[in-house]
């Protein structure tokens, strides 16, 4: 279903280099998807030839390889172990920095004015950042630093061409088509032809669409992209059943399931570090050696590691059966009673970077599964 505000173009793929360029003159600073170390990350982007141009990707559980797509698609991956929460809500961020000087003290509380334009957001990920927005700033706490990180971004989001190996966004209702939340979208049409079907969903991507050359989309276009999502759709690498699952994983926490994902999990946080909407955080406070220094950091923890829920007395979580259950718990079942939605969007990032292949479709299904036998709560509540 398309957003009301959209309105919709062709353009050239040679037109990205344009696009590039006006958003750099509006005083953006551009990010976007590019090659470095064998995967596709997000980076500074300043001309088209540092996009992944002709590359796909190849991922199943517990591994991740790029190959060569033979064509010329800029966007013809799934997506790589970075999401943009690391430049909204980085893995390490300066809170602020206290200087003695002389007899007073000085405050830097690290604030800046950068202005992103994300290029190459994808359905999934776009959810994933209406997720964080309700974490950081829907609520009655609202974090300041994670406000003025989200304030003007321009969004470009790009419909996903092909599925990963572990995506399963249709089941969780957040792809594989962008419709809302860009300023905006791109659909990458090939074949006979190499264009974008261009669609603008605020006013800010009307103006920036404005000084694009293009033209108005006809039908056969639309129609077109459309073949594409669906295909997409149609072809998801992972699917999980969504019914009932927040009361599911609620009511069977002795489910001996857990004690057998235990017996595989690392605890090495790596799901936790690639999920896109995962927020937990720590502080830490330094200061140097000469007293005149004195520095609070925030830096991204998991719930996976031990000292998370340390308490007075000892951890909370002291087993990995327990520490598994509440990251999967939380994240299906009871994030919905806190931010009123899943916090998982089907990316299959936890699956892919999971050493040993950890898969969190495969283990709802088994859990589904014996409550199903023994005629447990698998289809009540939300």
């Amino acid at each position: 279903m398309t957003h009301p505000d959209v309105e919709q173009a062709i353009m050239g793929a040679g037109e990205l280099e344009c696009l590039l360029a006006v958003l750099q003159s509006q005083g953006y600073q551009v990010l976007g998807p590019t090659v470095r170390d064998g995967a596709i990350v997000y980076d500074e982007i300043s001309r088209m030839d540092q996009l992944p141009r002709g590359v796909s990707d190849r991922q199943e559980a517990g591994r991740y390889r790029l190959e060569s797509r033979g064509d010329e698609a800029f966007f013809g991956y799934a997506v790589g172990p970075q999401s943009w929460k690391r430049f909204l809500h980085p893995p390490l961020e300066r809170l602020f920095q206290i200087r003695r000087k002389g007899e007073s003290l000085e405050l830097d509380d690290g604030r800046f004015a950068t202005r992103f334009a994300f290029l190459g957001v994808r359905a999934c990920e776009l959810r994933a950042i209406a997720i964080q927005d309700k974490v950081f700033a829907g609520g009655p706490y609202r974090d300041a630093a994670y406000q003025r990180r989200r304030q003007d971004n321009f969004i470009i989001a790009v419909n996903c061409a092909v599925a990963g190996g572990t995506c399963f966004c249709v089941s969780m209702g957040a792809g594989p088509k962008a419709d809302r939340g860009f300023d905006l979208a791109l659909t990458e049409l090939l074949g006979d032809r190499h264009e974008f079907l261009v669609e603008a969903g605020s006013t800010a991507g009307r103006d920036v669409l404005a000084r694009l050359k293009s033209r108005p989309a006809a039908a056969t276009d639309i129609d077109a992209a459309a073949a594409v999502s669906a295909g997409t759709a149609a072809n998801m690498g992972r699917t999980v059943d969504t019914e009932g699952i927040r009361s599911l994983l609620q009511d069977n926490p002795d489910h001996p399931r857990w004690e057998e994902v235990a017996d595989r999990c690392l605890s090495c946080a790596n799901c936790t570090m690639v999920c896109p909407t995962c927020f937990c955080t720590t502080i830490e406070d330094h200061s140097d050696l000469s007293n005149q220094v004195a520095t609070r950091e925030r830096k991204w923890d998991s719930c996976f590691t031990l000292d998370f829920s340390f308490i007075h007395g000892g951890s909370v979580r002291t087993q990995t059966r327990s520490r598994y259950r509440q990251w999967m718990t939380h994240k299906l079942s009871s994030w919905v009673d806190q931010f009123g939605t899943s916090g998982c969007v089907g990316c299959g990032r936890c699956i892919t970077w999971c050493p040993v292949g950890i898969d969190i479709t495969e283990e709802t299904a088994a859990i589904r599964a014996t409550a199903d036998a023994r005629g447990g709560a698998a289809h009540g509540g939300t």
